[in-house]
């Protein structure tokens, strides 16, 4: 069977859509097909593979699966996506849109350009989730913050945890290397302290409301960007008090908004692009 696919990013961060609003059982085994569709070389090539849904509560519902095949509670870039695709293809015609996801619903702003076309998202990514084990991480301790985790004897670091709907460790440094992206990062997520394993953001600082990451994702390897990701260093340089509230975060595919508002709640702004559209046979 062919089916009808948009590829889109968020900062790079790519993704493959699947419109599944009138014909819920269109991807029957998504995380089946998710590792052949995302293979850069002989598929279509991303970081995993998106189904779009209707839903009963929320107006919308998505549901992700990562390049490996395991599905995800939750993608800040690939919500915002999300947001365009419905505004794009006249299922949302005004300025909200509430998306389910499994982190919970999320509640998008969408800031139009003169000619009524999605420009921007602004995502409430909602509380972050401080706790170890409810983030989760086997260390009983809130926040868990500058707790150290060792690869060996020779190499360790220490790492602020976050869950943003899915969990993350937060490692600042001096100064970002491939090393510890590409060699530490696929070791760190998969250590024993992480039972659901975890996304890992290395991050330095530039100055109290600018910081600059790079991030290893759970499930995908390192990505362009992270939404969730940008949204955690962003808690965690807080809570170091290396930052204010509100911080711009460099990833490799550009720069996202990030504010740890007063009322507890994340909020994250950024773009979303259309890379193509094609069908596929599943």
């Amino acid at each position: 069977m062919r089916v009808n696919f948009t590829k889109m990013h968020g900062l790079g961060n790519d993704y493959i859509y699947f419109d599944c609003i009138a014909n819920p059982e269109l991807i029957s085994c998504p995380e089946k097909i998710a590792p052949a569709l995302s293979d850069r070389h002989f598929g279509i090539g991303g970081d995993g593979i998106v189904l779009i849904l209707k839903h009963d509560i929320a107006d919308f519902r998505m549901r992700m699966f990562n390049a490996d095949g395991s599905e995800a509670e939750m993608c800040g870039n690939a919500i915002r996506c999300v947001a365009k695709y419905l505004c794009d293809n006249g299922y949302c015609d005004g300025d909200q849109v509430r998306i389910q996801t499994g982190a919970g619903i999320m509640e998008i702003a969408i800031k139009r350009d003169k000619h009524g076309n999605f420009e921007l998202a602004r995502v409430n990514m909602g509380k972050p989730v401080l706790k170890g084990p409810a983030i989760p991480v086997n260390i009983d301790l809130e926040p868990v913050k500058s707790a150290s985790i060792a690869l060996n004897d020779d190499i360790s670091y220490q790492m602020t945890c976050v869950s943003m709907g899915n969990p993350h460790a937060v490692i600042f440094v001096d100064k970002i290397t491939d090393e510890q992206v590409l060699l530490h990062g696929p070791m760190l997520e998969k250590h024993q302290l992480f039972p659901k394993r975890s996304n890992i953001e290395f991050v330095k600082v530039l100055s109290r409301n600018e910081i600059e990451m790079r991030v290893w994702e759970r499930g995908s390897g390192e990505t362009l960007a992270c939404g969730t990701g940008a949204s955690a260093v962003t808690v965690a340089a807080i809570l170091n008090q290396y930052t204010d509230s509100k911080v711009t975060v460099h990833l490799r595919g550009g720069d996202l908004l990030v504010e740890w508002a007063d009322n507890g709640h994340v909020y994250m702004t950024g773009p979303a692009a259309v890379a193509f559209t094609g069908n596929v046979d599943i």
